[in-house]
């Protein structure tokens, strides 16, 4: 029998403690519904067909997410690149030139003494047009560009800053008046490789004729207390030529001769000035990173200067023969042969047609 109160049937299977209780945790939402796999066909449906009472869905189509898409997608075309470039760029040693290994400054100074007294007067003009520079350009104006040409591994504009920034190194070294009676070396310092810096500071440190440690290898110097520029229009010739040496590096070789009128130190415009003569070759190294920076690593330096004394040496700062004034007896200092460590001192003879005819 029921307790007190219940239905002789039982307690209704809808209401609290009935058979219902069981499934109360089980929620069938609008996702469950269309998940099914069956679905029950509605009672016209079943009287119209005389279908059975349910009829089987078809499978839902399942497939890869958009972000799974995505990424497979990504990665396809990560490793597609990756065989590219293994194909596009050749293993070392098949079409690839190593760069240039960046060499410390080699400089040759090299005097050049005159047979006899160096001639000299008051019009420095009539001093250029009696010389071998009567005919040279003025300043910067005697360094022209060639046309630059697009190499194999560097532009048009690649060449053209190369030729350029060898132009702007041989105007600071050559022709600034403060750098050469001034004693002043920031305007060449600035352009050079930072590679250098700790050479080009010990050439003016310690300048040695070494073949590495010459001041004169790095810019054009007079000593200040014995010569100074009687006319800051000085004449140039020469010219630049550049190549590719290799797939990273470009090089620039110049050759140029500057000639400049000075005078003593000190005398003032009534004193005779002379004609001192240089020629410096140099050769640039230019990498990709050289021509981002517009600065040069400097590999080669030949200076042959005069008219100057073979006795006197040139490493540190060139002390011209002025008007007037000749050669002392003596001969350049002594070379050994048997040390390896002992630079070769040389010295020639200023060939008498360098001289102007006054």
């Amino acid at each position: 029998m029921g307790g007190p109160g219940d239905p002789p049937e039982g307690t209704p299977d809808g209401a609290p403690g009935g058979a219902d209780d069981e499934y109360r945790s089980v929620v069938f939402d609008e996702s469950f519904i269309r998940a099914a796999r069956l679905q029950e066909f509605s009672a016209q449906e079943r009287l119209d067909d005389h279908a059975p009472a349910v009829r089987r869905l078809p499978p839902m189509r399942r497939g890869l997410s958009r972000q799974a898409l995505i990424l497979v997608m990504l990665i396809a075309m990560a490793f597609g690149t990756a065989i590219y470039m293994g194909v596009r760029t050749p293993a070392p040693g098949r079409g690839t030139t190593a760069p240039v290994p960046l060499q410390p400054l080699r400089t040759t100074v090299v005097p050049l003494a005159p047979r006899g007294a160096v001639p000299g007067t008051t019009d420095t003009r009539a001093l250029y047009e009696a010389s071998p520079a009567a005919e040279y350009g003025t300043g910067a104006e005697g360094i022209p560009l060639p046309a630059s040409r697009p190499t194999a591994n560097f532009s048009d504009s690649q060449v053209s800053t190369a030729l350029i920034t060898a132009k702007d190194y041989l105007v600071r070294s050559s022709l600034y008046p403060e750098v050469l009676t001034g004693g002043e070396i920031r305007p060449v310092r600035v352009m050079l490789d930072p590679d250098q810096l700790d050479q080009f500071d010990q050439s003016f440190e310690h300048p040695a004729a070494d073949g590495r440690y010459a001041s004169t290898g790095w810019l054009v110097r007079f000593d200040p207390g014995a010569v100074e520029l009687a006319d800051h229009r000085i004449r140039v010739r020469g010219n630049l030529q550049i190549t590719e040496t290799d797939s990273a590096t470009l090089e620039v070789v110049s050759d140029h001769v500057f000639v400049y009128a000075l005078r003593p130190a000190g005398a003032g415009a009534d004193a005779e000035a002379s004609l001192f003569t240089v020629r410096r070759e140099l050769r640039f190294l230019f990498d990709h990173d050289d021509l981002r920076l517009n600065q040069a690593h400097l590999r080669h330096s030949d200076l042959r200067a005069g008219p100057l004394s073979c006795t006197d040496s040139a490493a540190d700062r060139l002390r011209p023969l002025l008007a007037g004034q000749a050669p002392g007896p003596g001969v350049p200092a002594d070379t050994d042969p048997y040390d390896p460590t002992d630079p070769a001192a040389l010295c020639g003879t200023l060939a008498a047609g360098a001289l102007p005819k006054v």
